[in-house]
This record gives structure tokens, sequence and C-alpha cells, in this order.
């Protein structure tokens, strides 16, 4: 059985209702097209770190920094969804650096020396574009007094909502979907400022796929933007496409903040 797992955007429910009717219809035409041992339903008990590289992957999805810093060579690349959210631009996307709604901090240069919350160390857009923002305010390669890993999103922005963290960078995705879908969940914070913007989470399948294996996936997530009877579908994903990019045009993400300030970590 070959193995597929997208799990990058998955809460507020809606997303993974969603998800799960993507999933049906790219089957349905994979199997049209020939493709056999194919899961009914998408993997949700693997962590999805950890389905990138599999063996036996057909499709999966993966952050941008992680595809740069340690999977190029390892996967192939399927192709870059478009998102039509706010922060979005094309291929591309930037996160939102947010602070509670009550706080005085108004500008970049007001976080120095205050505590950020990251969702990851490996994170492209809750800890690499964050980087990338305040990195040419750092001073002698430091900018903030403390970093705290909060695991995901979710826990950045309640980090943040609740005082244990000052900033935190959300992704525009991540961020439009929490405002459609669960509006309360950003009452208690407020945007300052945008990161720079970089290739967005790319579709990868495994290392060995062939040529015609990855035309096929590229053709399937083709046919599933125009298909009429996934338009509900797309919406709620806010997809508006996909783009396909080279390795190449993810390699800054490993340099795009310089050596202005060290990795963010805890």
């Amino acid at each position: 059985m070959q193995f597929a797992s997208i799990e990058m955007y998955l809460t507020p429910q809606p997303l993974a209702d969603a998800t799960a009717k993507l999933w049906s219809f790219l089957r349905h035409y994979l199997s049209q097209a020939g493709l056999t041992d194919l899961p009914e339903t998408l993997d949700r008990t693997l962590p999805y770190d950890e389905a990138w590289l599999r063996s036996d992957l057909l499709l999966s999805q993966t952050c941008g920094y992680p595809f740069a810093s340690r999977l190029r060579g390892k996967v192939r690349l399927v192709a870059t969804p478009v998102y039509d959210h706010p922060g979005c631009d094309g291929p591309l996307m930037r996160s939102f650096i947010i602070v509670r709604t009550g706080s005085s901090l108004r500008s970049l240069e007001d976080l120095r020396g205050t505590t950020a919350a990251i969702n990851s160390p490996d994170s492209n857009s809750g800890s690499n574009l964050f980087r990338a923002a305040v990195a040419p305010l750092a001073r002698d390669g430091r900018f903030f007094g403390r970093i705290i890993e909060t695991g995901s999103h979710g826990g950045s922005i309640a980090a943040v909502a609740e005082g244990r963290a000052d900033s935190a960078a959300i992704d525009c995705v991540t961020y439009a979907n929490i405002r459609r879908f669960d509006p309360q969940h950003i009452q208690g914070i407020r945007i300052i400022a945008e990161t720079p913007k970089g290739p967005g989470l790319p579709f990868i399948t495994s290392g060995d796929a062939s040529d015609g294996r990855v035309l096929l996936l590229r053709n399937a997530l083709g046919a599933a933007i125009s298909e009429p009877s996934l338009a509900a579908t797309r919406a709620t994903l806010g997809l508006a496409g996909f783009a396909v990019l080279s390795e190449a045009e993810y390699e800054p993400l490993l340099s795009l903040a310089g050596e202005a300030l060290p990795p963010l970590r805890v």
C-alpha cells in the first residue's frame, strides 16, 4: 500500500474535512490513471515529518525550510499550492508578526530584548522568516532576549495572547484559516509587521519516483483545481492553484536572514 499524508493545514475542523475531500478526488483520478494500492484515506497517525522520507511515500506536504535544508535530493517536488489569502503572492507566502492587543509594542524595533515564541526551530514561517525580519536590527548577532518553542502556530498565538511571549510569526495561511473558522482564537492579538516572503509549502513524493509518476501527480492536482464539484472544497482551503517550482527556488530560504542572527531556538 502506498502512503499519503497531508497534515500541514488541518485545523480548524473544516480544513480537515476539505483536505479529506481533496484526497478522495485525487485518489479517484490516480486510480483511473492506473495507479494501484492507493490508500482509501490520508494517514493521520504518523507525525507529519516522519512521512517525508518514507520509501512508499506517494504524496505529502512539507515546510519550505526543511525541504531546502534536509530534504532536497531525498524527495521530489511535485507542486506548490497557490493560496488566495492576504499575505500570499502566487506560490510565495509571508508571515504576520503578532503581539498582544493591549501591548505597547508597535514596531519590530520594539521587540528588542523581548520574548519571542516560535512553533519549531526548523519552521520556515514561524522561525526562519521571523529571523529574516528582525536580522537587520540585530546587534552582535542578538536581538530577542528569550525564545520559547510552542510546537504549533496555534500554540504561539496562545503564548502571545496569554503573556508568556511578547511576539510570534504566524504564516498567512494559518492566520487566514483561524480568522475564518476560529476567530475567537485571535481576539487577543494584533499584527504589527510582516516578514519577507518565500516559496510556500510544497507537495512532495518519494525520491525514487519516476518522472511519469511526478507528472501524473501534478496532473491530478491540476484537475482538482478545475473540477467544478470541488469549488466549495477549494474555497474552504483557500486554494487557487498549484505552481511548479524548482529546487533552486527554495535554496534562498537557507540564507534569507544572512548571518546577522543565529537560528531561533529555545
